[in-house]
């Protein structure tokens, strides 16, 4: 997608260089970086800090930090502990797992002069894969649009929570793909955009990759979804997922359940896209889903840019507070109205994913 009218993907390899390549996502909407990783521990740093952040370009950015693994160390014990780093740097999105241990079982048994080569080609397919299953997800999301509209007669207003746009992929997005999807074809669209704290998310990416692409979106409160619902003002909502389970529920951004339940009260249908990535076959119960809590400080402290064009950070709450910095939460699959995938759009169920992946 586009940023100051030239298209850009969220990550990639120069081969001149020998680095990856990110958009440092800390740093927007205010400036626009470009950062190079030349090593796994920024790989794993630039995950941390969320200079990268959503699940299938936290997984694309573990697959090349597999590939700055093998480029300091062909020895696939080092490569091995590695992983075991990187898939420790942030819990709850299952993409980055997902990822690695597909780098791994790619390189078992190859030999050192060709690891380096395959390594990066498999990344390069990872990332490739995403790609196109987020184009496939707008494809199918875009079906639900059109059906609004064709009713409707008049712009589609949809609301969505977090980042999760092509920032948070490769490109188009997940919750964001159908959106485009419905732009390009002309489809009048208006994105109630969740501000999404602490981190602003919503506010801070969201907002600026639709103001890029020339969508008309309105920035709102986390709180403030409930009532747009209740005066008729929200037609559908899409949000993303960091993890889905087998039985259709949905961990996401903290907030969403929320949104869900709001949802679910005012007969708004809640849709959820996703890659099959992002997919958890193995845990059964939401309760075992590892939660990450982020330092209390990105809820105590926010950034601005002040009256000299500086970005600033400073604190908001009371010095002796204590603050509880959740960083997801999780949406019972009775809430979902469908989950919108790269093979099409299925209820969230065992039964529904199951038969649309013949698991």
């Amino acid at each position: 997608m586009k940023i100051n009218g030239i298209e850009y993907k969220t990550i990639w390899f120069n081969e001149e260089k020998q680095v990856v390549k990110i958009i440092d996502q800390t740093k927007l909407p205010h400036k626009f970086i470009i950062k190079e990783l030349s090593s796994v521990k920024d790989a794993i740093n630039a995950i941390k800090t969320m200079e990268v952040r959503g699940a299938p370009l936290i997984g694309g950015t573990a697959a090349y930090g597999i590939v700055l693994a093998v480029q300091e160390n062909k020895d696939l014990e080092f490569i091995k502990k590695c992983s075991e780093e990187l898939i420790q740097s942030r819990p709850t999105a299952i993409n980055l797992k997902w990822a690695v241990d597909r780098m791994i079982k790619k390189l078992v048994g190859i030999n050192s002069d060709q690891i380096l080569s395959i390594a990066l080609n498999e990344a390069k397919e990872i990332c490739d894969e995403d790609e196109k299953f987020c184009k496939n997800i707008g494809i199918n999301g875009l079906k639900i649009i059109e059906e609004i509209y064709n009713k409707k007669k008049d712009t589609v207003n949809i609301l969505t929570h977090c980042n999760a746009g092509w920032l948070a992929t490769i490109n188009w997005g997940t919750a964001t793909s159908p959106i485009y999807h419905a732009h390009k074809k002309g489809i009048p669209i208006h994105v109630w955009v969740d501000e999404t704290r602490p981190r602003n998310q919503g506010a801070n990416l969201t907002s600026y990759e639709l103001n890029e692409e020339e969508i008309p979106n309105t920035i709102i409160a986390d709180n403030t979804g409930g009532i747009l619902m209740q005066r008729g003002e929200v037609d559908m909502c899409i949000v993303g997922t960091d993890r889905t389970l087998s039985n259709g529920d949905v961990c996401n951004k903290i907030g969403t359940y929320l949104k869900a339940l709001a949802a679910h009260d005012n007969n708004v249908p809640f849709y959820v896209a996703l890659p099959s990535s992002t997919i958890d076959w193995d845990i059964k119960d939401a309760k075992d889903i590892p939660i990450e809590e982020r330092n209390s400080e990105e809820l105590s402290h926010v950034e601005g840019i002040d009256e000299n064009n500086k970005i600033k950070r400073v604190l908001i709450y009371p010095s002796k507070s204590k603050a509880m910095n959740l960083a997801f939460d999780v949406t019972p699959a009775k809430y979902v109205t469908g989950l919108i995938t790269e093979r099409g759009i299925t209820e969230a169920s065992s039964d529904g994913l199951k038969q649309l992946f013949k698991k």
